[in-house]
């Protein structure tokens, strides 16, 4: 009975093997790249510093300072604009830092979730 070979030239399914080896390590490296983002923190300002917002890698906001100088209680409307420049300049980061981190899973490709 000849040896079967399969495609890359080893007998009996070595190279799915090794693949599938590949391919599990690929994705434990991806849990803990990701268990490694949502641990992550970012803190970003606006205002000069009057207004300082602390967010997760899972986006979600654990901390806002604010200035006691920037509070006038006739201009509200302009501490709401700094609040939401800092948060959103938050998200912004957080979402670099997760495309810079899993760009090695991705080789590039824009893929939603990850």
């Amino acid at each position: 009975m000849a040896r079967r070979r399969m495609p890359g030239g080893l007998p009996g399914g070595m190279g799915n093997k090794n693949m599938m080896k590949q391919i599990q390590k690929m994705q434990e490296e991806m849990v803990k790249a990701q268990e490694e983002l949502e641990n992550a923190t970012i803190t970003t300002t606006s205002g000069g510093g009057a207004v300082s917002v602390t967010i997760t890698g899972a986006k979600q906001v654990t901390a806002i300072d604010i200035d006691p100088d920037v509070v006038d209680e006739d201009d509200i409307e302009m501490l709401e604009d700094l609040i939401i420049a800092a948060v959103n300049e938050a998200i912004k980061q957080v979402d670099e830092m997760s495309s810079k981190k899993m760009e090695r899973f991705t080789g590039g490709l824009n893929i939603p979730g990850m």
